[in-house]
């Protein structure tokens, strides 16, 4: 699509609006991709300085959905959009709060990381059962944001598909934080860490998969919450050729 819908009115600053819309969207996108990748790098390391960091960071995305939210509602009400420029609106207020979600955990990996290692008293360990879970989120985030920014369907379906993988791959790393516990349980405190991060991460697909709903509604004008995948493949299969 390559903004081609944006542009397109009379009033250039309707245009700049919009576009300044699109741009505190991708910047809160990129901030809560920074703030995630940090999360996991501070808790694998037992980086306190980098985990606090996170932890003041969260700030900055709040503010950044309020002002996103506020700047929507005004121009909803002052220039009462259509069409594609009423779905972009709709679906940023949508879509930031997935983002603060995710910013929300990723700071609440940083809080158990200080928790874990404040005043060097926790064992370091490189938690190696979350490292490709996390690669497979990070990369689910980066390419829904990116396929925003495309305003783009291509890859849409490939995003979607990984959550399928990012399950599985939680689901395995369950099992075996379950067996550990009952061959000793002095690996439960360990164990519990190391699932609290999963569920986290498990989670962030899920939003990550919100967010490419929200681009396809964006640029099909289709509602694609609450239907399977299969009826989901059809419907940008199905239309992708009209972007």
């Amino acid at each position: 699509m390559d903004k081609k819908h944006i542009g397109q009115h009379i009033s250039k600053q309707f245009n700049e609006e919009l576009e300044d819309i699109r741009h505190k969207v991708l910047t809160m996108g990129g901030l809560v991709e920074q703030q995630l990748e940090m999360a996991m790098k501070a808790f694998k390391l037992g980086d306190i300085d980098l985990a606090e960091q996170i932890i003041q960071n969260d700030e900055q995305i709040n503010e950044l959905e309020l002002i996103i939210d506020k700047e929507c509602m005004q121009i909803l009400a002052l220039r009462q959009p259509a069409a594609f420029d009423l779905r972009l609106l709709i679906s940023c207020i949508k879509m930031i709060p997935e983002l603060e979600r995710i910013g929300d955990k990723a700071t609440r990996v940083a809080h158990m990381t200080v928790q874990l290692f404040n005043n060097d008293t926790g064992k370091r360990d490189d938690y190696y059962e979350v490292q490709h879970l996390s690669e497979l989120v990070i990369l689910m985030l980066h390419d829904s944001l990116d396929a925003f920014a495309r305003m783009s369907l291509d890859g849409i379906l490939a995003i979607t598909e990984q959550e399928k993988v990012v399950n599985r791959e939680y689901s395995a790393i369950v099992r075996q934080l379950i067996t550990q516990m009952f061959e000793d349980p002095r690996n439960i405190t360990r164990s519990l860490d190391v699932l609290t991060v999963s569920k986290a991460l498990e989670r962030v697909a899920d939003m990550s998969c919100n967010v490419c709903e929200y681009v396809t509604y964006m640029i099909l004008g289709e509602d694609v919450r609450h239907i399977s995948h299969e009826e989901f493949v059809a419907v940008v299969s199905g239309r992708k050729g009209k972007e």
